[in-house]
């Protein structure tokens, strides 16, 4: 049943480059896993916050070049998907093995800005991001650099 189930999900992110519906399923599955990764770890700390909801929102927005009702929207879905995956690792897997490295990189900056966005690195948020850079195949050190250089921008 569970390798029934795991077939259907891996048919549903496979695409035909000559398929405009395929290919439009792919994006909002990368976008509603990457949405998804950002409340996680907005929500990582146990404790809600405006500023990490803004930032998770606003990144989002601007990654994807979405409209304010389009990230809403994204957002209200991966919240949904969130209270209910039992797992990140689908999702994770998904971005692994459809982003290129350095869109992989820039979904941890996006990890850390929002758990960086209240001005204190929870132990909790700091666990969830290598952990799901881990997941993505980032490597420690460039994991390490992402950090470093959203704590203070003019590190490089």
């Amino acid at each position: 049943m569970l390798k029934a189930l795991s077939d259907i999900f891996d048919r549903a992110l496979r695409v035909d480059r000559n398929d405009a519906t395929a290919e439009e399923e792919r994006r909002h599955g990368v976008q509603l896993a990457t949405a998804l990764l950002l409340i996680e770890v907005a929500r990582a700390d146990y404790s809600e916050d405006l500023t990490t909801n803004e930032a998770t929102f606003r990144l989002l927005k601007e990654f994807f070049e979405l409209s304010d009702e389009e990230a809403t929207m994204l957002v209200d879905e991966a919240g949904r998907q969130a209270d209910h995956a039992a797992s990140l690792q689908s999702f994770t897997r998904q971005l692994h093995e459809t982003l290129s490295v350095p869109e992989k990189h820039r979904i941890v900056e996006m990890m850390w800005r929002v758990a960086l966005a209240d001005d204190h690195l929870d132990k909790h948020e700091d666990h969830l991001v290598r952990k799901i850079a881990d997941l993505l195949y980032v490597s420690h050190s460039d994991l390490i650099r992402i950090r470093n250089t959203v704590r203070d921008p003019s590190v490089t």
